[in-house]
């Protein structure tokens, strides 16, 4: 009998998880952390966990409320995101790249293959040619190197188009290679955009220099900046749901 009680109160615990859930997040440097609310009638005090899927856990005590309960993860970013870090962190073995294997390119799925003329030494991928330097199994590191190449050469021009057109006035542009965010905004002016952008649909692109761009109006995540952001990008919800789905690339 202990057993089935015990049985039947997890299960309960990860309905009222289930059900508890909300579309609420957490900002953390520019990093969206999904929050999920769960009561527990045991609980003394609130308890922040984060998940390796990246949810931020929040257990709310007996008599507490989800406004208390995001008011206190509010106060543990920077311990989430030191947790974030280290999940990030943790060894991993990227797939590798092959005759064959399929990319995401620009928002589209693109597959790595010879070109019709077979010519040696040279690889395609959708209308990018690249060439060869090492026959080895793994074309990872030089398709990469490719896209990484593309990134320098477009983001920073399209970063300072917008720029211009909304009047702002960008110091830098660096392309770098990020493993938590997809970009960032200095208060010196400088704007930091991740390499793998360019793997992105292009309303996500620009939704990403948008959402930079105006932290140079608002330097916060408050109701005022996401007024600014859907003023010059109205689908950017859309686009931020593009980026939670592809949180991998990242990895």
């Amino acid at each position: 009998m202990p057993f089935t009680w015990r049985v039947q109160f997890q299960l309960s615990v990860d309905l009222k998880e289930h059900q508890a859930s909300s579309p609420d997040c957490l900002w953390v440097g520019e990093r969206r952390v999904p929050l999920a609310f769960v009561r527990h009638p045991r609980a003394r005090r609130y308890v922040l966990r984060l998940r390796r899927n990246g949810v931020a856990r929040v257990t709310i005590p007996r008599g507490g409320s989800m406004a208390a309960g995001k008011a206190f993860a509010e106060r543990q970013t920077a311990w989430v995101e030191r947790q974030l870090q280290r999940l990030t962190a943790q060894p991993g073995v990227p797939v590798p790249w092959q005759i064959g294997s399929e990319i995401l390119f620009r928002g589209q799925v693109a597959r790595v293959e010879v070109g019709p003329d077979s010519s040696p030494g040279i690889i395609y991928l959708g209308d990018e040619s690249i060439r060869l330097v090492d026959s080895g199994l793994d074309l990872r590191p030089m398709i990469e190197q490719h896209l990484r190449g593309l990134a320098h050469r477009e983001l920073p021009p399209r970063v300072m188009e917008l720029a211009a057109l909304h009047h702002l006035v960008v110091r830098r542009v660096s392309v770098r290679n990020q493993k938590t965010r997809w970009g960032s905004c200095s208060r010196h002016g400088t704007i930091s955009l991740n390499w793998r952008l360019i793997q992105a649909p292009i309303f996500v692109r620009d939704y990403v220099i948008f959402h930079e761009l105006m932290h140079m109006r608002q330097m916060n995540h408050s109701s005022r900046f996401w007024r600014e952001v859907e003023q010059v990008c109205p689908d950017y919800k859309a686009a931020e749901l593009w980026l939670k789905q592809h949180a991998g690339l990242l990895t």
